[in-house]
């Protein structure tokens, strides 16, 4: 007995026990007694049952001061029952008076808190000496809590005034605490805060959702020792609208019975459900929401689907900024509404359409959630922006020097991530190794990062349905965040004298954004952080992860900057392996090799190339190319075909002057994918975007070859030589008489193409 009871005092809620009992072999007829007072002297009111069949020890228990039960007693069970109820907080918690009567019933942690509140000192003080708050709160496994509370004595009434309110401020406490990490329901929270996420609406939180929940939970239940101190981890002021407001709007205003049939337009889709109503329940927690958030507000997709293991339906859906800077709410109220139930429209747009013929998803089977977060940022005017955004992946697709896959590579850009989930010149490093140069001066100084986004929060007055997504948003050059002041730890400076790069401002010259003072001086441990969290959430999930990021570098909590942790996804992998050497396969039938590729196994029924002719290519002409493109691409879909796809620069950039700016739905039937450079056009993959995180989920081949490599090539004379059975201003369609062999080698990232 008295080895468990050291062992497990903090958690006992009573003793039991007899009189007598063997010791070393001897009857001892005081042992109870013993063990009795030794319990006593380190828990004073633990409440205590001497159990006996001599009724003489009835006296001993009242010396004690414990409870006596004749082991003998035909109601046995009936008094140990009605004691463990009484003094052990079983079932409610009964408020009494000096005389016992009942005065107050709790039967939940909230109410008995409310009743701390009211009731009269005399029961407080009752209640309080003989420790029955810690006891009931111990019974009902607020563990924690009862620990806390055990050892506050009460030496008289004088002092009531002052441990009622310890009392109730420990258990304020203990309740903000235990928020932390959770998702709570609107009736649970008074302010909204970053250590929790809301609900707004019953039904599933979405794939964002889903992930934004662990996130929370990761961040505020995890240790980080080797970043504290150093850098504040958090997430977003965050609610979530669940799917069932998605079904409850969808029946209510009979969306199918509008919005079915073949030729209807998106443009129509949309503007039915902007005329839809949301419920009002909704619509009051939106106005509440509105009052508590000041800074402009991110509306995001979370669809069943959406960050899934199996696929990502990455930048499929739509997502909506408000700049939330009138001080009319009303106006920003019916944006709010506006952009959700665009979201909600998203889910039968063209691209959503194109994904979910391409993985064999029923679009009725979709249901949306709806993500609210408060946009990470500064204001600048009337710009605002975070310092700085990006993605980063636990797999590194294209390593380079000493580095391994394993290490993960990160992607980042000043301003907000759309620049760099778009596919955008943005700034790419290893976490592991962040001092190692991945680029030569000359290359750093043609990719370097020259304009971004920010949210224009001078206009508030916006029709996001026929603006778009990019509605509220800027894309500024670099000069403006200079004169914000905003660039200080991001850039660095050539100096064409010295055929140097100078980290900070210091000096005149053209702008780097190499970000050095962060990686290489440690400003701030950002790459760090990504290593760690990477490796946490990677260790979690089972899988490798890609991460969204924001980089506020204004200390504001703890004086120290703060990294936001805004979204989660797993990478899918594909394990299936062909080996194959590129000396043993016939030279005069080789249409393609390339040593930088992704995608794993053989694809042997493609018997269509559609590519840009090389003599045509025009960089000023992208965005004509994307219509051609599209327009052929429709023609393969037509015909139930796939096709390779070859073209200079980007693919799936927005960026005009880095390739063609489609969108997924526009290439959506090709089934390989090839980027490759031209004389004055160079190529940089377009990792760390939406697009490249569809294509490498679908296991769709992409290839790069660069035009000066002495290994890769593509045989353009094969191709010319091919009569197009369909030719555009840019694009030459051609087919050959047999299917083409596709080699796909994931782990040492070669490919060939082959004709037979």
């Amino acid at each position: 007995a008295m080895i468990l009871f050291n062992k497990y005092k903090d958690f006992l809620l009573c003793i039991i026990s007899d009189i007598e009992f063997e010791r070393e072999g001897k009857i001892d007829k005081y042992a109870g007694k013993k063990f009795i007072q030794y319990v006593k002297s380190h828990i004073l009111n633990l409440p205590i049952i001497l159990q006996s069949s001599d009724n003489k020890n009835k006296e001993l228990a009242d010396k004690l001061g414990i409870f006596y039960i004749n082991k003998n007693s035909e109601t046995l069970l009936s008094d140990i029952k009605k004691y463990l109820n009484y003094y052990l907080g079983f079932g409610d918690f009964i408020f009494r008076n000096k005389a016992g009567e009942q005065i107050g019933v709790a039967k939940t942690l909230k109410e008995f808190e409310q009743a701390l509140h009211t009731i009269p000192d005399e029961t407080f003080y009752l209640h309080a000496t003989e420790n029955q708050f810690s006891i009931w709160l111990m019974a009902r496994g607020e563990i924690q809590l009862a620990k806390i509370l055990n050892p506050i004595r009460i030496s008289s009434l004088e002092n009531i005034a002052e441990s009622r309110k310890l009392i109730l401020d420990t258990i304020k406490k203990y309740k903000e605490e235990k928020k932390k990490g959770k998702i709570l329901e609107f009736d649970e929270v008074e302010k909204i805060d970053e250590k929790n996420i809301v609900t707004y609406s019953s039904g599933s939180l979405g794939g964002k959702g889903r992930g934004l929940a662990f996130i929370n939970t990761l961040i505020y239940n995890f240790e980080f020792p080797e970043l504290s101190n150093k850098i504040n981890i958090r997430t977003p002021k965050t609610v979530i609208i669940g799917t069932d407001e998605f079904d409850a709007f969808i029946q209510n205003n009979k969306i199918y019975d509008k919005i079915l049939g073949s030729n209807i337009s998106y443009d129509f889709i949309k503007q039915q459900f902007v005329n839809g109503s949301l419920s009002k329940k909704l619509e009051n927690k939106l106005s509440i929401f509105l009052d508590q958030i000041n800074t402009p507000i991110a509306i995001r997709s979370s669809s069943l689907s959406e960050d899934s293991f199996t696929q990502p339906f990455a930048g499929v859906f739509h997502t909506y900024i408000i700049p939330n800077s009138s001080k009319s709410k009303m106006l920003i109220l019916k944006k709010l509404m506006q952009t959700i139930k665009l979201v909600f429209a998203s889910v039968f747009s063209k691209e959503a359409n194109a994904y979910f013929k391409a993985v064999h998803h029923k679009v009725e089977e979709e249901k949306m959630a709806v993500v609210l977060q408060e946009l990470v940022g500064q204001r600048f005017g009337d710009y605002y922006y975070p310092h700085i955004s990006g993605i980063a992946c636990s797999y590194n697709y294209y390593p380079i020097s000493h580095m391994k896959p394993d290490e993960g590579f990160a992607n980042i850009a000043l301003g907000l991530g759309t620049y760099v989930v778009d596919g955008m010149n943005s700034f790419r490093f290893s976490p592991k190794y962040p001092n190692i140069d991945m680029f030569t001066t000359k290359d750093l100084i043609n990719s370097t990062q020259v304009k971004y986004y920010a949210v224009d929060c001078s206009n508030n007055d916006i029709d996001y349905s026929d603006s778009g997504e990019l509605a509220s948003l800027a894309l500024l050059d670099i000069d403006k965040a200079e004169k914000h002041g905003s660039l200080k730890h991001c850039v660095s400076v050539y100096d064409p004298q010295n055929d140097r790069i100078i980290p900070g401002l210091s000096a005149k010259g053209p702008r780097i954004l190499n970000f050095a003072d962060i990686l290489k001086y440690e400003h701030v441990p950002l790459a760090k952080t990504i290593q760690v969290l990477l490796n946490s959430i990677k260790e979690a999930l089972g899988s490798p992860v890609e991460i969204e990021f924001a980089l506020d570098l204004t200390n504001s909590e703890n004086n120290l900057p703060t990294f936001y942790l805004l979204q989660i996804k797993p990478v899918v992998e594909n394990r299936t392996q062909v080996n194959f050497n590129i000396d043993d396969l016939n030279k005069s039938k080789l249409l393609l090799y390339s040593k930088s590729s992704l995608g794993n196994g053989q694809v042997s029924d493609i018997m269509d190339i559609i590519y840009i002719d090389k003599t045509k290519f025009n960089k000023m002409k992208t965005r004509e190319m994307v219509n051609e493109i599209e327009y052929l691409n429709n023609m393969m879909i037509k015909e139930d075909k796939h096709y390779i796809l070859i073209g200079p620069g980007r693919w799936g950039t927005r960026d005009q002057f880095l390739g063609i700016p489609v969108i997924w739905a526009q290439i959506s039937n090709a089934k390989i994918i090839i980027e490759t450079s031209l004389a004055n056009f160079p190529l940089d993959a377009s990792l760390g975007s939406h697009f490249f995180h569809n294509i490498t989920s679908m296991n769709i081949g992409y290839f790069s070859v660069h035009d000066s490599s002495t290994e890769e090539f593509i045989n353009w004379e094969r191709l010319y030589r091919q009569n197009p059975i369909q030719e555009t201003k840019y694009f030459k369609h051609i087919r050959f008489d047999k299917p083409l062999t596709v080699f796909m080698n994931g782990k040492e990232k070669k490919s060939a193409i082959f004709e037979n």
